[in-house]
């Protein structure tokens, strides 16, 4: 009997639980977020798709945005409705229309973030809910130097900068914005484990002849699954190891992470 997913979702979902990275991720999200039901919410950039997927099933009216038109797709192809192409600058929103934003390794992407959150305030009700995810710029780094080495570079995730400190991040929502939680997470064991995974997913697409990265990063679609089953099967092996690898972060509680995660209130 074929264990090939049967839809966009399933692909999705079971790329999704075998991955450390977006696993913890949506923890952090959800966690800040609190319960969505009853409000009107934008995720931007949520990981093609597949973070979009689960905060709408976790209540609330959704609508969903991202960059490139590829990771667009993906989320349309999980989502259906309500997902926009947006550019950097500006959104097709409502003054005041969201009650939370959620921005998901977006920023770093983008030469205009400074006026991207001049537009998020603009759609964001006072006294919203801002969460903002970006890569954290540690102040020392093993995996930085392997991922240049194996040519998982800035440029080759589609990043314009490198990430983002605490201080970068709250100088850039500036004084309109309370910040009432920021944390570091994902450490050197978990980034390890994300950083092979890329360079094995590269070296396959590259012996295809495929592109390997967009603007916005790695756009993993249900095609890819599909033709790629032998590596998901052994990546499903694999995955019981790739957890416990990553549980070893737990040793490192005297280093800062490599994601940023930071929740803000907009001020009345």
């Amino acid at each position: 009997m074929s264990t090939q997913p049967q839809s966009s979702q399933d692909w999705a979902l079971a790329l999704y639980s075998k991955s450390v990275l977006k696993q913890a991720k949506f923890a952090q999200i959800s966690r800040l977020l609190g319960d969505p039901a009853g409000r009107r919410c934008l995720d931007i950039g949520a990981d093609n798709g597949v973070i979009s997927l689960l905060l709408r099933r976790q209540g609330g009216s959704w609508a969903s945005a991202d960059l490139a038109p590829e990771a667009v797709a993906a989320i349309q192809d999980l989502v259906s409705d309500e997902v926009y192409q947006i550019d950097g600058r500006t959104t097709p929103f409502g003054e005041d229309e969201f009650d939370a934003v959620v921005i998901v390794d977006f920023l770093e992407h983008i030469p205009t973030d400074q006026e991207f959150i001049t537009e998020v305030k603009r759609i964001l009700k006072p006294g919203g809910t801002l969460i903002v995810n970006v890569p954290h710029v540690p102040s020392w780094s093993l995996v930085i130097p392997l991922r240049h080495a194996l040519g998982l570079t800035d440029e080759w995730h589609g990043h314009l900068r490198p990430g983002y400190t605490r201080e970068q991040l709250r100088r850039l929502l500036g004084d309109d914005f309370t910040v009432s939680q920021s944390r570091t997470y994902s450490k050197t064991f978990s980034e390890l484990v994300d950083t092979l995974l890329n360079f094995g997913y590269v070296t396959k697409q590259q012996k295809q002849g495929k592109q390997t990265s967009t603007d916005k990063g790695v756009v993993v679609t249900q095609d890819d699954m599909q033709q790629n089953q032998r590596q998901m099967a052994l990546l499903k092996t694999a995955y019981p190891f790739l957890k416990v690898v990553s549980w070893l972060d737990y040793l490192l509680f005297f280093f800062s992470g490599y994601r940023l995660i930071l929740k803000a209130e907009l001020k009345d």
